[in-house]
């Protein structure tokens, strides 16, 4: 029935009803006041068979030509909304979003997110892929960026099902073959994957960057990555301080070995394949422009000192 308010309600033709179901159905629901007057209106203007199914949101103020119009344009309500997760987000940027724009209530997003692995609060089944986790660690990392079509009454635990499903299919039956090849984990990849995101733009430079950090892991030095500082800090900059990089944190990849304890962000697939494919050259350090974002290699310490006071006033 109608609204007695007047307010607009929802209004469903099925595929193959007749004009004559239609305009019965419209008026059990206090749409119209008389069938016969909808069915002379259709039939006169040649629109009998131009009707289309769909769900539609109708008012009560409407005429019956405003009515015939609508459903014979499809201007049917749509059921569905699209969303756009970007490289890089965090738990907490993606969960801005989605607030922002109706799409979750306060916080429903991060504390599905933020939850442990080993406190599994999600109703599917635990993905394989996480299966080499700490019991510890959240969801960072695992999002997959990516452009989404939800249905307008999606849950928080209806996109985050759909972004681990997504984050299963790109990474590959290959590429976990591979991972598992070179002695590392799921894990390890997707923690590199998260700082190479942070630190470069191009898929190329991407694979560049990742020798030279793996490198780096290799050598026993700290990988010394301004992404880490920037993720403990919450502020990007040209150059950070002495006493930045001496902040107290398992995050501080300047005074840490190694990888840190977990992903900085929500990698796209070209930071992981670069994680998991690095290119190794003769280059071992590396900076950001800021004026264009270009990457500046260098191969000697004392060449890239000279890019950073070229390109980092």
């Amino acid at each position: 029935m109608a609204d007695p308010s007047g307010n607009a309600v929802a209004f469903a033709v099925s595929p193959g009803e007749s004009v004559d179901d239609i305009g019965r159905h419209l008026a059990d629901a206090g749409l119209i006041g008389s069938t016969l007057y909808f069915k002379i209106y259709v039939r006169s203007h040649n629109q009998q068979t131009a009707l289309q199914a769909g769900d539609y949101i109708l008012k009560p103020s409407l005429s019956i030509r405003g009515i015939a119009d609508i459903l014979t344009n499809g201007q049917a309500e749509d059921k569905e909304r699209t969303i756009k997760i970007i490289e890089g987000w965090d738990i907490g940027e993606i969960d801005d979003y989605l607030r922002k724009n109706d799409v979750v209530g306060d916080d429903e997003f991060s504390l599905l997110t933020d939850s442990k692995i080993g406190n599994w609060k999600l109703e599917i089944t635990k993905p394989n892929f996480l299966q080499d986790a700490p019991i510890t660690a959240n969801l960072e990392g695992y999002l997959f960026p990516d452009t989404y079509r939800i249905y307008n009454d999606a849950t928080a635990e209806d996109i985050i099902t759909k972004m681990l499903d997504n984050f299963g299919i790109k990474l590959t039956p290959q590429m976990r073959i591979d991972i598992a090849a070179q002695g590392k984990t799921i894990y390890n990849i997707v923690i590199m994957a998260s700082i190479i995101e942070k630190e470069v733009r191009t898929e190329e430079d991407m694979k560049i960057v990742s020798g030279i950090f793996w490198d780096r892991i290799g050598n026993g030095q700290p990988l010394e990555s301004c992404a880490t500082l920037a993720y403990i800090l919450g502020v990007d900059k040209k150059q950070y301080t002495l006493e930045d990089t001496e902040v107290n944190s398992p995050y501080n990849t300047y005074q840490n070995r190694g990888l840190p304890p977990g992903p900085i962000c929500n990698p796209g697939l070209n930071a992981i394949k670069a994680a998991i494919y690095p290119e190794y050259t003769e280059f071992n350090y590396f900076l950001s422009r800021p004026d264009t974002g270009e990457t500046v290699f260098s191969r000697t310490y004392e060449e890239h000192l000279r890019n950073k006071a070229k390109y980092l006033k």
